[in-house]
Order: C-alpha cells, then sequence, then structure tokens
C-alpha cells in the first residue's frame, strides 16, 4: 500500500469563508499515483472545516446566516450578555470552534480507478470561521 502526503496553506481576508479546494484535491491525488484507496482531506486547526457540497453561491450565502444564527460572533464573554465563556481565555472567536464543530473536521472521499469517486455536484470545501491567518488542510491519500 502507497500513501501521499501533502499540506495546502490557506488564508482568507475575512472572518467567515468557503473556498473550494476540489482541484488541489484532484492535484495531489493525480501526484500520489494512487489509482485505488481513500482520500482524507482535514482542517488542521480548531477554527475552520472541511465539508462536501455544491459549489453554489447561495447556498454559501445561507450556510454564513444560518451559522451566523445558531453561533453568532461576539467578542465579549460575558454569557448573560451572550458571550462566550472561551473568550475570557483572551480570544474572540469563541464562535468560530462552534461553527467548526457544526460543519465537521473532515471529509473522506473514495479513490476508484485514479479519480475522487463524488456524487453528483460534489465538491470539497474549506471553511474559514476566524480567518485572517494562515492555516493548514491535510490531504492524506492512501492505496494502491
Amino acid at each position: 500500500m502507497k500513501s501521499h502526503r501533502q499540506t495546502l496553506t490557506l488564508r482568507m481576508p475575512e472572518r467567515m469563508g468557503f473556498v473550494n479546494i476540489t482541484g488541489q484535491v484532484e492535484a495531489a491525488l493525480r501526484e500520489s499515483g494512487i489509482r485505488e484507496g481513500l482520500c482524507l482531506v482535514n482542517a488542521m486547526h480548531i477554527t475552520a472545516s472541511v465539508f462536501i457540497n455544491d459549489d453554489e453561491s447561495g447556498l454559501h450565502a445561507d450556510y454564513k446566516r444560518w451559522l451566523e444564527r445558531l453561533a453568532p460572533f461576539d467578542a465579549g464573554s460575558d454569557p448573560a450578555k451572550g458571550g462566550y465563556l472561551h473568550n475570557r481565555s483572551g480570544e474572540d472567536n469563541g464562535d468560530a470552534h462552534h461553527k467548526r464543530q457544526i460543519m465537521g473536521r473532515e471529509v473522506v472521499v473514495a479513490v476508484t480507478a485514479g479519480r475522487l469517486d463524488f456524487g453528483p455536484w460534489e465538491q470539497i470545501f474549506y471553511g474559514e470561521f476566524d480567518g485572517r491567518r494562515d492555516k493548514q488542510v491535510l490531504i492524506k491519500i492512501i492505496g494502491e
């Protein structure tokens, strides 16, 4: 069995956003030479996500609105005023940790005949919830 490891470095200019990384994952798969196996893609930061869905701008705008309703940004640390206890540590990203938990840490995609074995419309996305700094995404491919 072979394995291939690669990392992507991403930096989002906004606090929250989504980037289609399917092309970079496909390039890593080609570089690996693996024809049959599994491809893991995971966000290596606790305020970022990797997920699979449709590449449609309305859906991404809906995600932003929905996530902001579920875990609104609040730099404060007073829970009585809606703040996050986590923010008492000096951070202002309590919401980002919750958003990551909702959207997920990683995806695994089957590799068949040297290609990502997707269903219709599926693409791989990096989700950022506490942007403006470099973050890593791991691509790990195993197989034959």
